[in-house]
């Protein structure tokens, strides 16, 4: 089998961790997609620790030493056809190498895809959801309407002001004083009812549920120290979206 210098494999390894963390992937998974990857070629002791800010992988080449990247992480969304993607690349590597430079450019265009759906079809479909919460929760369907225009409006909100300041817990705060306020002013007109109910649903396109259940499944998978740290971010964005609905409640 063809030897490729550990230093290229490592490069591949890291960027697929790259590509996994910024678009949502559980720790444990990364931790597994890049053991295999470096296994397909054959390096030995590896060892890989990834957190939700960073990873840390170790082999040892042909060489009998040992090799040691770190990657630091600042930016993650959620994408999780390109955790996906990256996934079958490892599949595919387990089953057959090869050299480093293609799969290195198999990543990058996997990192360049453009997202499928475009903001207003994002919206429209968190929009969607929040109505139907309200229904999930209780409510009538005089609600309804009120919560699919306040949650799709809070969501588009959240992601100007997070895309605008880089700040989710500000974003997040922002969004859903303005979902409270919108769903007393539907209420006020006579526009809906239960007012908790409007609210409770609207907020539910803000609702970290990926990052809590992320940090679940971390957390019974022995990743203590990451699962740790997603489910405190979860924490903190749910104290964001309470502190922006309860500025409005106190007024009323």
């Amino acid at each position: 089998m063809q030897q490729y210098p550990v230093s290229d494999i490592m490069d591949i390894c890291v960027e697929a961790g790259r590509v996994m963390l910024e678009n949502g992937a559980e720790t444990y998974r990364v931790e597994d997609t890049l053991y295999r990857i470096a296994k397909s070629y054959h390096l030995e002791n590896i060892n890989v620790f990834v957190v939700p800010t960073a990873l840390i992988i170790t082999v040892q080449g042909n060489d009998g030493l040992d090799h040691t990247e770190l990657l630091r992480m600042n930016d993650r969304n959620t994408n999780l056809e390109k955790v996906s993607m990256v996934n079958d690349l490892s599949r595919q590597l387990a089953i057959k190498t090869l050299p480093p430079k293609k799969v290195s450019d198999k990543l990058k265009n996997i990192k360049n895809t453009p997202t499928n759906f475009t903001r207003l079809q994002r919206n429209s479909a968190m929009a969607i959801a929040c109505g139907g919460f309200t229904l999930l929760f209780g409510g009538s369907y005089m609600e309804v309407l009120p919560a699919f225009i306040a949650g799709g409006l809070g969501h588009y909100l959240f992601e100007v002001v997070n895309n605008w300041t880089n700040v989710s817990f500000f974003a997040e705060m922002v969004a859903s004083f303005f979902i409270g306020l919108l769903a007393v002013f539907f209420v006020t007109l006579g526009f809906g009812q239960d007012l908790n109910v409007i609210i409770i649903g609207s907020v539910m396109s803000l609702v970290p549920g990926m990052a809590i259940t992320n940090s679940f499944r971390d957390l019974m998978a022995g990743h203590l120290l990451a699962g740790v740290a997603v489910l405190a971010k979860a924490l903190i964005t749910a104290g964001a979206i309470g502190i922006g609905i309860a500025i409005v409640l106190a007024f009323l």
